[in-house]
């Protein structure tokens, strides 16, 4: 089926969906709405590959988060680069730097993420990056690993951040916090990132938009996210449906159009 809108990153091997995941697909789905699915630890990346084999409008990334960096080794890296054949496969991630939570320790998340950034470049596949509290860190890393592609997933930093990222080639990916009644200053950053750059993403099954707030997120709220950035961007959702759906196949190469 034709695709309307991309879910660009949404946890639907999440055991929050354990008992009615094939009817959250299936809402997703009815809207016309694709998911890409990645993975945040070695578990989690073979769930997401399974998920996409088994649901068409899905597609999955393979990685490990920087929470479970500690546990990266040479072993996991070449099961990476199996995964990686697979045609569901579409990118390494979720990767990158979390200093907020330190689950951990610093220079183990930095090693982690420039070891599957140089992968992903191997593989000439695109990265999809989570950066907490990390920005200047995230922002050398990537320039150590020249002509790599990705987007900066969940973005909620400064225009200064985005700027740097955009630069740099990346995509900038909103999310539920778009909604917040205090991110006035995140949707001046949206406003403000061109719209060949920009992806939507719920983060399913966390950060639900507002009205839905506090409550398990799931991939069709990606209409809720768009709907916020068409009021930044002075357009309609239909647009914003649609060049953040080229943005998406553009990014994510291998996801397919049908």
């Amino acid at each position: 089926m034709n695709l309307q809108l991309c879910d660009s990153h949404c946890h639907l091997q999440d055991e929050a969906f354990d008992k009615d995941r094939e009817a959250v697909y299936q809402r997703a789905r009815a809207q016309g709405i694709g998911m890409v699915v990645p993975g945040y630890s070695m578990i989690t990346s073979e769930r997401a590959v399974a998920l996409a084999s088994q649901f068409e409008l899905i597609s999955a990334l393979i990685g490990v988060h920087p929470h479970d960096a500690k546990e990266v080794d040479a072993a996991d890296l070449e099961t990476l680069r199996e995964w990686s054949s697979d045609p569901k496969v579409v990118g390494i991630g979720e990767i990158g730097l979390d200093y907020h939570y330190m689950n951990s320790p610093m220079e183990t998340q930095r090693a982690a993420f420039g070891q599957q950034l140089r992968l992903a470049r191997e593989l000439g596949l695109p990265v999809s990056v989570h950066s907490r509290e990390a920005e200047r860190d995230t922002l050398d890393l990537l320039d150590e690993v020249p002509g790599i592609r990705g987007v900066l997933h969940c973005f909620t930093g400064s225009w200064e951040f985005a700027e740097a990222l955009l630069s740099r080639g990346f995509y900038i990916s909103f999310a539920g916090p778009i909604s917040f009644k205090n991110a006035q200053a995140l949707r001046e950053v949206a406003a403000r990132v061109p719209t060949d750059r920009l992806l939507v993403e719920t983060d399913a099954p966390y950060l639900s938009p507002a009205p839905w707030r506090g409550q398990r997120n799931e991939p069709l709220r990606v209409i809720r996210n768009a709907e916020i950035i068409a009021a930044q961007k002075n357009c309609s959702t239909k647009e914003v449906f649609a060049f953040t759906m080229s943005n998406a196949y553009t990014l994510f190469s291998r996801v397919s159009c049908e």
